[in-house]
């Protein structure tokens, strides 16, 4: 299906003026797959982001299995916004926008114009 870039701003969660604005994210059109996003561990370092989880498997599209910490960020993407997980991603990795943000951003991809648009309403459980 194809992949695009996009510009995203990060976050620290708790301290919101230290933020990064990343200017190419990629999104994968086949991102239920890549659930996770990735951006650099310099740039979370820096933002004051901690390594909440340590040591988590990842196994890359190579089939390599590597191991990662995540973080929390708030992710901004045009107008929207969510808070997340985020990858701390090291040299040679690619910096990828993933499906959780995109389900938290309630976006979705339109692989034909290779772009984000609004997913709609939000579905909720009724009484």
């Amino acid at each position: 299906m194809g992949t695009f870039s996009i510009r995203c701003k990060v976050e620290n969660v708790v301290e919101r003026e230290q933020s990064a604005v990343l200017p190419k994210m990629l999104v994968d059109t086949g991102s239920e797959h890549t659930s996770c996003t990735w951006i650099p561990a310099a740039t979370l370092e820096r933002l004051g982001i901690q390594r909440e989880k340590k040591d988590l498997a990842f196994v890359m599209a190579n089939g390599q299995q590597v191991t990662r910490s995540v973080g929390f960020a708030i992710l901004r993407v045009d107008k929207f916004f969510t808070v997340d997980e985020v990858v701390f991603a090291e040299k040679g990795d690619l910096l990828l926008l993933g499906a959780r943000t995109l389900e938290g951003l309630n976006l979705t991809v339109d692989p034909r114009r290779k772009k984000l648009v609004a997913a709609g309403p939000l579905p909720a459980a009724g009484a």
